[in-house]
């Protein structure tokens, strides 16, 4: 993650657009959005591929591409027991690229709370 906001006022650097642009387009589809929801809501924490599979009336290839995605963005976490994967969010991230996508007096406000 780039440690400017675009939002700030200083020039974002080439690379730091990049590797934001590509995380906030894992973010940019609604499957990927419901398995986020999917997955923090879960009891745990945590859910499998057969778990959200149903919930989103998707493949498992297709469930798996889309988690494959989240965890390469550094999104989610995968722990693999057995045959089965686990995935859960990665809260630290989440909270990054909002607080990067915040102006930074709504963020001092937010804070202060």
């Amino acid at each position: 993650m780039p440690a400017i906001s675009p939002l700030t006022g200083d020039p974002i650097k080439r690379a730091d657009a990049e590797r934001l642009a590509g995380v906030l387009k894992a973010f940019a589809d609604p499957a990927r959005l419901r398995l986020l929801s999917l997955i923090q809501s879960a009891p745990e924490g945590e859910a499998s591929v057969s778990d959200l599979t149903s919930a989103l009336n998707l493949s498992q290839p297709t469930v798996s591409h889309h988690l494959r995605i989240l965890t390469e963005a550094g999104l989610l976490e995968r722990d693999k027991r057995g045959v089965w994967a686990y995935y859960r969010l990665v809260p630290a991230a989440i909270a990054q690229i909002a607080d990067l996508l915040t102006p930074p007096r709504k963020r001092a406000t937010k804070r202060a709370r």
